[in-house]
């Protein structure tokens, strides 16, 4: 391993932490939904559920056999079986009393109430499988194939915690719980632009000059696969005059706001920025990374900003907040799955009608590396959710690699799990997605190192 010379870090620069950290503490975690069953998969769940009865309710039967006392069994065997007569049935669902007599056996199905004075079951396999009388060969003990009533849970027990994921696990012992309906986070509602002169829709033909967008949808789907309902807005041209619009007409159906392009660090096409500026809060910075250093985050406000020139130049908000009505447009809203309310910053009440907006570089792999990193842990803290940031583990490097020194590179690479090893792929310009394409991990090299041997330990993060 090889390290930087020590020179002074830029100071201009920020580290991926502090600038994480920053995103983190701006957001707040989305108003809890009621949501049945059947919609609830995936979500994350903002309460304790408990068991409000025992699990299971009732003493049943673990095996399809007969219902026996003990001590009318207990001499039998396979040389000298035991004979009782069967004076009844319980089948699973059966709601009936039943009471078991001294010296005789009840067939049962497994799942069904215990009758009264059953102190075990017998399967069937060791039987005859009997159904006026059965032959026994083999001696029960004290609560052999019986389910005792609270085996499973006792009543007051926290089955599923707060900030669970709800897997298909999670929702059968919701089910078994007796409950129809949990309160949960609902899927933050993300909102995609992509902003550029040179951009152009798949499927339309293009000239030179131009290219296909590829960003919006990459980070829509990644913004799905973190478990959001995701908006792709159409392209915007790098006109002032439309990026704000833009901006302002996705306000009412967002939770999170994301858009690519626009925001090097200079340049006179930086509309993103010169429109946002107009809006809300947001820093634009550059982060100790490679690739994605220009990076803004921030908070949008409802709240239309002083503008002298005609409303036709301005979106719907402003328009509607220059009339009184920003809050009925923004609640009125819905949205798949619904937010309970607008927005995900701050605390107070002027904070509930801000919006937290990432704004990407257009580089795809700059949009995508920042995406994992930054925005995808924002969406889980929006679900007050902890798990969406990326596994990390460690891996072999199966070639040398390289890294520019006070910047920490992510190089897209391919894991092998069965080995513990890792390749770096060749073409880690930001530009390459057809290199992305291939990655299934990104080689971290940290900011004080330039080069790294092959055979040496690496971090390694995991992509979905």
């Amino acid at each position: 391993m090889t390290h930087a010379h020590p020179t002074p870090v830029p100071t201009d620069l920020i580290s991926v932490e502090s600038h994480l950290a920053d995103i983190l503490s701006t957001i707040r975690p989305l108003a809890p939904i009621e949501m049945g069953l059947t919609d609830a998969h995936g979500l994350v769940l903002a309460e304790d559920v408990a068991a409000s009865h025992p699990l299971p309710s009732f003493d049943n039967s673990a095996m399809d056999g007969y219902a026996v006392r003990v001590q009318d069994v207990a001499s039998a065997s396979q040389d000298s079986p035991v004979t009782l007569p069967v004076v009844g049935e319980v089948a699973a669902g059966d709601t009936g009393a039943y009471s078991l007599p001294e010296g005789t056996a009840i067939r049962i199905m497994t799942g069904a109430m215990l009758p009264y004075g059953t102190e075990a079951v017998v399967p069937v396999e060791w039987t005859d499988g009997g159904t006026a009388r059965v032959t026994i060969r083999a001696k029960a003990d004290h609560g052999n194939a019986v389910r005792l009533a609270g085996g499973d849970a006792k009543a007051g027990e926290v089955l599923v915690s707060e900030g669970t994921r709800l897997r298909p696990m999670h929702i059968a012992v919701v089910a078994a719980a007796g409950r129809g309906a949990v309160k949960v986070r609902p899927p933050p509602r993300v909102v995609v632009l992509s902003t550029g002169n040179e951009l152009a829709e798949p499927g339309t033909p293009i000239i030179p000059g131009r290219i296909w967008d590829s960003n919006s949808f990459m980070i829509a789907a990644a913004a799905r696969e973190a478990g959001c309902d995701a908006y792709r807005q159409a392209i915007v041209p790098d006109k002032p005059a439309e990026v704000l619009p833009a901006i302002e007409d996705q306000l009412a159906r967002a939770d999170l706001m994301i858009t690519t392009g626009g925001v090097s660090m200079g340049g006179e096409h930086d509309v993103v920025k010169a429109a946002l500026q107009e809006l809300g809060t947001i820093a634009f910075r550059k982060v100790a990374m490679q690739p994605g250093m220009p990076q803004g985050f921030g908070t949008i406000s409802f709240t239309a900003p002083a503008d002298p020139e005609p409303s036709a130049r301005r979106g719907i908000i402003s328009r509607l907040a220059d009339r009184g009505e920003v809050a009925e447009a923004a609640g009125g809203s819905g949205g798949s799955g619904g937010s309970g309310g607008s927005g995900g910053s701050g605390g107070s009440g002027d904070d509930v009608d801000r919006v937290p907006i990432f704004t990407l570089p257009g580089n795809p792999v700059s949009a995508y590396v920042s995406f994992q990193v930054f925005a995808r842990p924002a969406l889980g803290a929006l679900q007050a959710y902890d798990g969406l940031g990326l596994e990390r583990t460690t891996a072999e490097l199966t070639g040398p690699v390289r890294s520019p020194a006070g910047r920490r590179s992510y190089l897209r690479g391919v894991l092998d799990r069965s080995t513990g090893r890792v390749t770096a792929l060749t073409g880690q310009g930001s530009h390459q997605v057809a290199t992305l394409g291939k990655a299934n991990a990104l080689v971290i090299v940290p900011e004080w190192v330039v080069q790294m041997a092959e055979g040496e330990t690496a971090d390694v993060l995991v992509l979905p």
